[in-house]
């Protein structure tokens, strides 16, 4: 049995395909200790895991204050939050013994505390994978196109925290790509090469081993008898950007006329009671577990996360998506360019544009069969149990 350490700050996109790689990890043996926030403490500890936590709090100050414009603005407040995480780290982890450490990709500190601890290190990739070229290039776009009095100030600070971080914790930092992608001597992805854009171009040290689905068993009040033999459209937001009443009142009157069960799901921040009149053929929900309702769904319109795109597409679900930030964009034009679904403007959105959209992505079974092909290489890939067998085989290569 091995002693891992798990370093992963947050956020549900982040930590949902984690769970299963801990299940697998800690079923097979191995002792697991995962450092996230507070929120998640109950589903990792439930998936087998011994929690440690960070103050949510501070990282997120000491992240949003490097900046939020610029990608060299992201890679300062990930720099910036090294002590907070750091200190706290080791700290808590003081004499105890680990083999290896897994880190979200993201999330520098992870692979700083792998130096610092000289351990073999595992980099856990939830977003698509980024090559060194990609994201030098975007840096070049950022020195050519924005004004020097911009890079300038940045690029500054971006060279103090690095020779502070040095200084400090004896780790060196060689580039904004280091800071920002945390590469390392394995990086599992949780998609297929066949869903990433220029699959074919990473090296064998990354396994894309497809989504890491797991029932994630949470409150909630939906019956599933409701929807059985019913194929329902199923809209979601997602966890973190759902405040959208104007767009739950838009589905009403897009979908108020059809024949089919729609169920949605709007989250705990918007109160059910503010959506007025729900329609009958309508379920609308705080929650709803989105695995089962997607194994009966015909249509999935969402804001294109990226478990979300995968858990639609894993169960041969075609999807419209309304891409909001980040990387939900990329996203979209990959199931676009799949052929599994649509994407649309979610600030231009009218009720008949969706309506249309739905229409003919439930009347042409092109967009069925490219998402059923997708699902079948997604399943194919291995998800969590081939992490855990390409995780073992670095462990076994790495061990003393």
């Amino acid at each position: 049995m091995a002693r891992v350490l798990f370093i992963n700050a947050g956020s549900e996109g982040h930590i949902n395909p984690t769970i299963g790689v801990v299940q697998e990890l800690t079923s097979r043996g191995e002792e697991v200790v995962y450092f996230c926030i507070e929120a998640y403490r109950e589903r990792l500890e439930k998936a087998g895991a011994v929690v440690r936590t960070i103050d949510d709090q501070k990282f997120i100050k000491a992240f949003i204050s490097g900046g939020r414009n610029y990608l060299l603005e992201r890679v300062n407040g990930l720099l910036l939050t090294a002590d907070v995480v750091i200190p706290s780290v080791l700290e808590q982890i003081q004499g105890e013994h680990f083999d290896y450490l897994i880190h979200d990709s993201m999330f520098g500190c992870g692979r700083l505390l792998a130096e610092i601890l000289k351990l073999p290190a595992i980099s856990s990739c939830s977003t698509f994978a980024e090559s060194k070229p990609s994201f030098e290039h975007t840096m070049e776009q950022f020195f050519n196109d924005v004004p020097e009095e911009i890079t300038k100030p940045i690029n500054d600070k971006y060279q103090s925290l690095t020779a502070m971080i040095q200084q400090k914790y004896s780790v060196e930092i060689h580039s904004p790509y280091e800071a920002f992608c945390n590469p390392a001597s394995l990086t599992i992805v949780y998609t297929a090469r066949e869903f990433q854009p220029g699959g074919e171009t990473f090296d064998p040290s990354y396994k894309f081993v497809g989504p890491s689905i797991t029932s994630r068993s949470m409150e909630d009040d939906l019956d599933l008898s409701e929807i059985q033999g019913k194929s329902p459209i199923y809209i979601s937001l997602g966890t973190v950007m759902n405040q959208a009443l104007d767009f739950y009142k838009l589905c009403f009157e897009a979908f108020g006329n059809s024949d089919h069960t729609v169920v949605m799901s709007i989250g705990s921040k918007t109160p059910i009671s503010d959506l007025g009149d729900i329609p009958d053929h309508f379920i609308v929900k705080s929650y709803v577990p989105q695995t089962e309702v997607l194994q009966h769904a015909q249509l999935f319109i969402t804001h294109g996360g990226m478990n979300s795109a995968h858990e639609g597409l894993y169960f041969g679900v075609p999807l419209i998506v309304l891409p909001l930030s980040a990387d939900q964009p990329v996203i979209a034009g990959q199931v676009a360019r799949t052929g599994a679904g649509l994407t649309l403007d979610m600030q231009s959105l009218t009720a008949h544009q969706l309506r249309e959209a739905a229409d003919l992505v439930l009347s042409r079974g092109s967009f069925k069969e490219a998402a059923a092909r997708m699902g079948e290489s997604f399943r194919k890939s291995g998800g969590y149990r081939q992490a855990v067998d390409d995780i073992f085989e670095f462990r076994d290569r790495h061990s003393d």
